[in-house]
């Protein structure tokens, strides 16, 4: 695997982990979603600065996402990126301090294992 193609999942994976985080500070301050109450939280959906940083993050990941698939065969990449649910459990028990139970830990070892072994065949 390339130095260039390295980076560029690292990157796309710390992309991840940003836009996920924004969406949920964002998510955390939004007024109770119903069928009569939609308006109210589409404007403040739309308005959140936090959603507004997380689709930013996401377009950027995007673009770096695209150029991974023009390096890397999607047989590969797209295990490859499953790092990010591993990386996306760790920030969230870091820096959001959610409880992450013994299965949640196992389970993110279990899809890092497979990618291991999907790494391999590069």
């Amino acid at each position: 695997m390339s130095t260039e193609l390295i980076v560029l999942f690292v990157l796309s994976i710390v992309c991840d982990v940003a836009g996920q985080i924004a969406f949920k500070f964002g998510a955390d301050t939004l007024p109770e979603f119903s069928a009569q109450s939609w308006r109210p939280f589409a404007r403040a959906l739309f308005s959140d600065r936090w959603v507004g940083l997380g689709l930013i993050i996401y377009v950027a990941e995007f673009i770096i996402w695209v150029r991974i698939l023009a390096l890397a065969p999607l047989g590969i990449a797209f295990p490859l990126a499953s790092l990010n649910i591993l990386a996306i459990t760790l920030a969230g028990r870091l820096w959001l301090g959610e409880e992450t139970g013994p299965s949640q830990w196992f389970g993110a070892l279990l899809i890092t294992a497979g990618v291991i072994l999907v790494a391999g065949t590069i």
